[in-house]
């Protein structure tokens, strides 16, 4: 697509179902094996694009040190934009071209050339986890929305689906392409974890990590400690020194089982 495309990445959700992880640092930086969240979103975007902007809040102090310098921030303060607010309050810096979205909180690896193959900028292409029809709850890897679709987009805080897609869809003009490759929206500790496991085939132990116990499906982020005698089953252990435990089984079927 050259000049005519950007990429965003949706960084600026508060995570709260993903509590106490997101407590300790921004859910996009929890990171899935050694990178966070947010640097595995970009690279997605990277893969079609040359210019990529991630959405921050003022909040996450953390994550805007992490990006400076690499990406576009687009700083939001008070209420929190949504999807959709988040995409409209880049206009300016779009400046007429169309973007590639992704949620900065999904894991999903590989580039995004199936989802721009073709596309002749027209239509609004969604990038559906999964075989099922595109709707309200489809699990979205990712979406292309044509400039004149984003000048209309309110810069108030709202999501895609609600003022945007739904009429879309109603009218036609919504375009689908599947994806059947691994998907998670890390929307809780389960999923989270999921993720990781998935990453790997197998517990994770970030860099610097030191495990001197046991550990079994489970994260040890990177610079954390299992110490002598623990033994840690479904388990997040962070380099704050927090655990967090999954009771619920973390098997799943990578390509649709979560849904946003």
């Amino acid at each position: 697509m050259g000049d005519s495309l950007a990429g965003v990445a949706l960084g600026a959700g508060s995570g709260e179902r993903l509590r106490p992880l997101s407590l300790l640092r921004p859910k996009v930086l929890c990171p899935v094996g050694d990178d966070p969240l947010i640097d595995h979103a970009i690279g997605r975007l990277s893969s079609v694009v040359d210019d990529v902007a991630v959405n921050v809040h003022e909040s996450q102090p953390a994550l805007i040190r992490h990006l400076d310098h690499r990406v576009h921030l687009s700083l939001e303060q008070g209420e929190a934009l949504g999807t959709a607010g988040g995409v409209a309050n880049l206009r300016g810096w779009l400046d007429g071209r169309a973007v590639a979205v992704v949620n900065g909180d999904t894991w999903c690896p590989g580039g995004l050339e199936h989802l721009v193959d073709g596309w002749d900028g027209s239509t609004i292409r969604i990038l559906v986890a999964g075989d099922e029809p595109f709707g309200p709850r489809a699990a979205v890897a990712a979406s292309l929305m044509p400039w004149d679709v984003v000048e209309r987009l309110p810069v108030t805080p709202s999501g895609l689906w609600e003022v945007c897609w739904r009429q879309a869809l109603e009218e036609g003009r919504i375009e689908t392409v599947h994806h059947h490759g691994p998907f998670v929206d890390c929307a809780d500790a389960v999923d989270y974890l999921r993720a990781n496991l998935a990453s790997a085939g197998g517990s994770v132990v970030g860099k610097g990590a030191v495990v001197e116990g046991a550990i079994e499906e489970s994260v040890v982020w990177p610079g954390a400690r299992v110490r002598e005698r623990e033994h840690l089953v479904r388990a997040i252990r962070t380099d704050a020194g927090t655990t967090v435990l999954v009771r619920r089984d973390v098997s799943m079927r990578l390509d649709h089982d979560h849904r946003h």
